[in-house]
């Protein structure tokens, strides 16, 4: 009978490690993650093979953890680097050794979620923490769930590829890192798009890269001089690249005409409508909540659902928003943000100014913690004056 594992002495053990780690020259972040995955790899090894000196069996494991990330993360700035120096795509490019491993990590073997994480994880160059903040599910729950990924396929022949769904899913999820957080691979995500569109005549290929080239379009109006982030109603439309929005629309009108509306056509129609305005004033919010409720149908996400209320608010007024809003679940990411806008909107500072200083305790990256204690503070100071 396998004996559990002591997860006290997990907890207690894990800061040692972490600077031990630290010690060795892996950045905190860098070294919280390798011993997370120790930890998952811990909880599964332990009850049939307990170590001997779990301290040093935790710091062994992690070093190797963080060896195989650095090389990982080596060899996609590799990538990017060579992807630089290429010429711009042409009629014979049409595929490359990335695309391919995106296709063969989607291996029929494993579930849709699973082959997500694991791709994201040893392609996109993501970390688990990042990976699980993009599923909303805890941290531990995702390595576990990339460990089972990579035990599943140790076994298999990776002769079979994956659905494209699942590699779009991959993607999109790359390409939304990439744009706004810690790494950079918004232009990779693209790259790859561009060149799965030019192998395979799919209408939510046409959507998923519409909406990358629409959203990408907005990048430099995204942050200031100076590194604050600007909310998509203050940015300088000006810096849009209209270039990238001609051709995302041009694009999304040829998927859109096909009659097969998925879930990228539907978040491109709302990214179109939202570059279609000369000033945010300007902005259609009753079709874009339209293309909400279809997104919502289509997909039933909680982001989706959040998204509309915010819409809602904009198209209806502030009180249907929050009527929408309090429909879903609290502790959805950037629910107490939408919460504080929408308060503030309807004549409320007090309550707005109180919820985004929730709000930003619980960011996900420092330029939003930024953002939303600015928010608190401006309101504040207005309530004291």
């Amino acid at each position: 009978m396998t004996a559990p594992v002591d997860e006290t002495l997990l907890r207690a053990l894990t800061p040692a490690v972490i600077g031990i780690l630290g010690r060795r020259g892996a950045d905190f972040a860098a070294a919280e993650d390798a011993v997370q995955e120790a930890l998952v790899e811990a909880v599964r090894v332990w009850p049939d093979d307990p170590p001997r000196d779990p301290k040093g069996w935790l710091v062994t494991v992690a070093w190797r953890k963080f060896l195989d990330a650095v090389r990982a993360d080596s060899s996609r700035r590799d990538r990017e680097l060579r992807a630089d120096e290429e010429p711009e795509p042409g009629p014979t490019e049409v595929a490359d050794d990335t695309l391919q491993l995106y296709f063969l990590c989607t291996h029929p073997s494993l579930t849709p979620a699973s082959a997500v994480a694991l791709t994201l994880r040893a392609v996109g160059g993501l970390t688990t923490r990042q990976i699980a903040q993009a599923y909303l599910v805890p941290e531990v729950t995702m390595g576990q769930r990339i460990t089972r990924a990579k035990k599943t396929v140790a076994g298999v022949r990776l002769n079979q590829s994956g659905d494209v769904g699942t590699v779009l899913r991959v993607l999109y999820l790359v390409f939304n890192e990439g744009y706004s957080g810690d790494v950079d691979l918004a232009a990779e995500a693209i790259r790859l798009t561009r060149q799965l569109a030019a192998r395979i005549d799919h209408e939510e290929v046409a959507g998923l890269l519409a909406l990358m080239l629409l959203h990408h379009a907005r990048r430099p109006a995204r942050t200031s001089a100076d590194g604050r982030l600007v909310p998509l109603a203050d940015q300088d439309r000006s810096q849009w690249d209209t270039g990238l929005i001609a051709e995302g629309v041009d694009i999304l009108q040829a998927a859109l005409a096909r009659d097969r509306l998925g879930e990228f056509q539907a978040q491109a129609a709302i990214a179109a409508l939202h570059a279609d305005a000369q000033a945010a004033e300007e902005t259609d919010w009753v079709q874009i909540v339209e293309w909400y409720d279809e997104l919502v149908r289509l997909t039933d996400s909680p982001v989706a659902r959040l998204n509309r209320a915010v819409a809602v608010g904009e198209a209806d007024g502030p009180r249907a928003g929050l009527a929408a809003l309090a429909e879903l679940d609290p502790a959805l990411p950037r629910h107490t943000a939408a919460s504080a806008y929408l308060h503030e909107r309807d004549g409320d500072p007090a309550t707005a100014a109180r919820l985004y200083a929730e709000a930003a305790a619980a960011a996900p990256n420092l330029p939003e913690r930024e953002h939303l204690t600015r928010q608190a503070a401006r309101l504040n100071s207005r309530l004291r004056g």
